[in-house]
């Protein structure tokens, strides 16, 4: 019962939200020719480590330039987070679209103090153990199209770490890190927030150079490709995606990815962490109302470079279901609610947009 008891708040917090979403609508229905459209998200989640979240998530979306009717809209958002084991989390997330869609910018800053475990296994005693990270952390990059569907661009990304290990059993670590980013994506996408046809395939080098003030030289590699296909006569969506985060050199404790989140979903314990992960999943959209939609997923991961050998090239599945809901009448932009189960493993994900 106490494992059911989350998903049964749960359910019912998201059945109340939309009774809630539904009345400013109708408010909003008469401001339809404004160029910013607002609305004020309750945030309500459960996590195996971080246990109860909630908070509030202010957002609009908009026109840069009212004008133009090629761009999509921009989204810009604030998020702040508190959850029932102590962490909490401030966010603002900004995606901007401007120049009839030649320029491409996204400005995301986050501070908080999170909470959480990690699993130890070269220990006199193997097996979790906890962690409290504090972080401070900006990143920033620019796009401009180089040839129809084809973006290049640069960013900066900059993170500050102090992590502090239950009963010792690593050295208290302050890290800092400066990267230097390169990207390229292509995107024949008919949408950007809800997309129903079309591919984006996204290739980004982080570079954390000693010269820019980093304690050691490191590299990420990430990489995505998501294809989207309408089905039953483009009122639902199939989509894929593959997702490869490759960490090369002296990858740092907290830049360490962890199976779990959009890749793949099912997995909150933070057990399998690596330098590096590769994902593929699938998503079915089925959209029973203009408002509303389910969605089925499944997938597969494995990671490698784990303190943890065990752990390299095993096969991670995750499967699960999820409720969309229609967030701005304007836009096709979804909140929305996933459970998934992994490995030993589950979680519950609220979802600002889509996984992918």
């Amino acid at each position: 019962m106490q494992k059911i008891l989350p998903f049964i708040i749960i359910f019912l917090w998201s059945s109340g939200i939309c009774s809630q979403i539904k009345s400013k609508d109708s408010i909003a229905k008469s401001k339809a020719d404004k160029n910013v459209d607002f609305n004020v998200m309750p945030y309500l989640n459960y996590n195996r480590t971080l246990e109860f979240m909630f908070g509030a998530i202010p957002m609009m979306m908009y026109k840069v330039n009212k004008a133009d009717t090629i761009s999509p809209k921009s989204l810009s958002g604030i998020s702040a987070v508190y959850s029932t084991n102590k962490s909490y989390f401030i966010a603002s997330f900004n995606k901007w679209y401007f120049k009839e869609d030649t320029w491409r910018g996204q400005l995301f800053f986050a501070t908080g103090d999170q909470n959480a475990q990690f699993y130890a296994d070269d220990i006199d005693v193997p097996g979790f153990y906890d962690y409290s990270t504090k972080t401070t952390m900006v990143n920033f990059s620019l796009q401009r199209k180089v040839i129809q569907y084809l973006y290049a661009g640069i960013g900066y990304a900059y993170a500050h770490y102090n992590t502090n290990y239950q009963d010792n059993v690593e050295p208290t670590s302050v890290t800092h890190t400066n990267g230097l980013q390169l990207n390229m994506m292509y995107d024949t996408r008919d949408a950007v927030y809800y997309p129903t046809k079309g591919s984006k395939i996204k290739l980004r080098w982080l570079n954390y150079p000693e010269w820019f003030g980093n304690d050691v030289t490191a590299n990420k590699i990430l990489s995505e490709y998501n294809t989207y296909f309408p089905m039953q006569n483009g009122t639902d969506v199939l989509a894929a995606r593959f997702a490869g985060k490759f960490g090369l050199g002296n990858i740092a404790f907290e830049q360490q990815v962890t199976i779990g989140n959009e890749d793949i979903r099912g997995y909150s314990e933070g057990k399998y962490r690596g330098d590096g992960l590769m994902a593929l999943q699938g998503e079915y959209r089925y959209n029973f109302n203009k408002r509303m939609g389910l969605v089925g997923f499944a997938g597969v991961a494995t990671i490698y470079g784990s303190d943890t050998k065990s752990f390299d090239w095993g096969l991670y599945p995750g499967a699960g279901v999820g409720y969309r809901y229609r967030a701005f009448k304007s836009e096709k932009f979804n909140i929305g609610l996933d459970a998934a189960v992994g490995k030993g493993d589950w979680g519950l994900y609220f979802r600002i947009g889509e996984a992918f």
